[in-house]
């Protein structure tokens, strides 16, 4: 039988950044916060009226009917947590399809 000896531990530290990526947030309204303030980067170098249409149209197109109803239902208009480009798109988020 061969003894191993472990004589060394070497710990390696994450960044904070790193940890805070993979880390999932326990508040529905705070990752749908997030995740609608990420859709907003994404557009903001759109002339404004063309961001916020387009990001009601991500929202409606990709997101669940569930998850725009728990927008919708969640932040009010002026929500600090919410981007102004998403503020201003958040009366055009359906609860539903049309028809």
């Amino acid at each position: 039988m061969t003894e191993i000896l472990v004589t060394e531990i070497v710990v390696t530290e994450i960044p904070a950044a790193a940890a805070e990526a993979h880390a999932q947030p326990s508040d529905p309204l705070a990752k749908l916060a997030r995740m609608a303030n990420q859709i907003a980067e994404f557009f903001q170098a759109y002339p404004e009226a063309e961001a916020v249409e387009a990001i009601a149209d991500h929202i409606n197109q990709f997101w669940t009917r569930r998850m725009r109803e728990d927008f919708r239902a969640g932040f009010a208009e002026d929500d600090p947590a919410l981007s102004p480009l998403v503020r201003q798109a958040r009366e055009k988020v359906r609860a539903s399809p049309p028809g």
